[in-house]
């Protein structure tokens, strides 16, 4: 059954891709990731790490809406669907000239914790935060996605060493063998954090020994008991005889941030994962005081609403019943299930996976087959409906004027890269003639008829 028209390639990972789709009945748009493993059961598939993830976060509104699995037992591929978003936070920082809006920022990094913060309570940390990670709607709604490297936070250690986007790596991913948690979450936070602030990556490291050097240039040296810590764990590759240095400071690079939100940043980038601030702390920091203020007030006018409804909806056993019906849910919510084993279509080590949980059982529906056969067709027009718009729970209405950049950048980059040019030899007018076009080329036919005139002598 083809449910879904595809219309267009919204990105590629090592084992997926991501296709925009249409759904034929409703036309509502969709994002469907596409595994590029192959599975030989529905039992491998409801076993996938990412699966049994999303099932247990769910429903929250940080967190991706996982809709529908689309499983093809004969040719063994697996699609997920998603809901739809704007766009990531790379793409709406990409290009900009001016600073986003300072409770815009506010916002976002309060929604972000928060969905850290009920991963984190679930068992799960993610382990792959980064820009590319986090959707946005309507510039302003975020909600975190990707879970294909999340991890079940009382697994055995030692993890994979190679995992997370390097930009975005903690120290202790970096400088041992393994032995990390969910600490690594809010260091890629912080890194996330100063990237919407400022615009540009804070860690931006080649390699991974520029990547240490680069967080030891703006961090400063960490303290003998820390790198005690990291020798005793530490990666065989690794030199621990840091030069003494003080550091850059977080606060000199975005001096135009307000101070609660440098204090926070420097909070989440601390070398010592045991003295780093856990989601839960960052929550209630006096950066997210106002936003925090709102948040609490809305959830209480969505409890009050949710309890009379839940009272009129009573068994016949009376409001006891109730009551411990909701107890019981919630035991279940903090009973910290582990994740499952995958024998198959996934690269990661068995021993790094716990034991499922209570699943859910997901429809199982064909993917319709997508080659060159199959074009993208078009999408057709969707129903003309007025569909409310959201409000921003978070947000101020009175916010402040957005920011300029310094006016100097662009003229600094373009001067960097003609010294560099002029440094290897290269003249710009060179340059500039051989990205010119080139001038028309008089025909080569003979107008007059006959013989080809010869403009060189015959070769002997």
């Amino acid at each position: 059954m083809r449910k879904y028209r595809l219309v267009s390639k919204k990105g590629e990972g090592t084992f997926s891709e991501v296709l925009k789709a249409q759904n034929v009945k409703d036309n509502k748009f969709h994002a469907i990731k596409c595994m590029k493993n192959h599975f030989e059961s529905i039992d491998q598939v409801n076993n996938l790490r990412e699966i049994q993830a999303l099932r247990r976060l769910s429903p929250h509104p940080h967190i991706i809406k996982l809709e529908e699995v689309l499983y093809d037992q004969p040719s063994g591929r697996l699609a997920l669907v998603f809901e739809l978003m704007d766009a990531n936070l790379y793409e709406m920082i990409r290009g900009r000239r001016t600073y986003l809006n300072p409770e815009l920022i506010r916002s976002l990094m309060y929604q972000l914790v928060k969905s850290l913060d009920h991963m984190h309570n679930k068992g799960i940390f993610h382990r792959d935060i980064k820009p590319e990670n986090i959707l946005v709607e309507n510039q302003e709604f975020l909600k975190l996605a990707d879970f294909g490297s999340c991890r079940g936070i009382y697994s055995k250690q030692p993890y994979t060493e190679y995992i997370s986007t390097r930009w975005y790596r903690a120290p202790e991913c970096l400088l041992t063998d393994g032995y990390y948690g969910p600490e690594m979450d809010l260091w890629g936070v912080g890194c996330v954090f100063f990237e919407i602030t400022s615009l540009y990556p804070l860690f931006p490291g080649s390699n991974e020994l520029d990547q240490i050097n680069r967080i030891h240039k703006i961090l400063g040296t960490p303290s003998p008991d820390v790198l005690d810590i990291f020798r005793r764990k530490g990666a065989a590759h690794i030199d621990f005889n840091f030069s003494p240095e003080d550091g850059t400071s977080i606060a000199k690079l975005i001096p135009h941030a307000p101070p609660e939100a440098v204090d926070l940043m420097c909070k989440m980038l601390v070398y010592d994962p045991s003295k780093r601030t856990n989601a839960r702390e960052a929550l209630r920091h006096e950066y997210f005081k106002d936003v925090r203020e709102r948040d609490d007030a809305n959830n209480d006018v969505a409890s009050g609403e949710n309890s009379k409804s839940t009272v009129a909806n009573a068994p016949p056993g009376g409001p006891s019943n109730v009551v411990k019906h909701r107890h019981k849910k919630d035991d279940d919510m903090k009973r910290n299930v582990p994740l499952p084993v995958i024998n198959k279509g996934n690269d990661g080590d068995p021993s790094e996976c716990q034991q499922p949980g209570d699943n859910a059982a997901y429809e199982i529906n064909e993917l319709p087959p997508i080659n060159a056969a199959n074009p993208l067709l078009k999408p057709n027009k969707p129903q003309d409906a007025k569909a409310t718009k959201k409000v921003n729970p978070y947000r101020t209405t009175n916010n402040p004027p957005a920011q300029t950049l310094p006016p100097h950048n662009p003229d600094v980059l373009l001067a960097k890269g003609r010294k560099q040019a002029a440094d290897k030899g290269y003249k710009l007018s060179t340059i500039a003639k051989a990205a010119a076009p080139m001038p028309p080329q008089p025909s080569t036919k003979n107008p007059g008829g006959g013989a080809k005139p010869r403009t060189k002598p015959r070769r002997k």
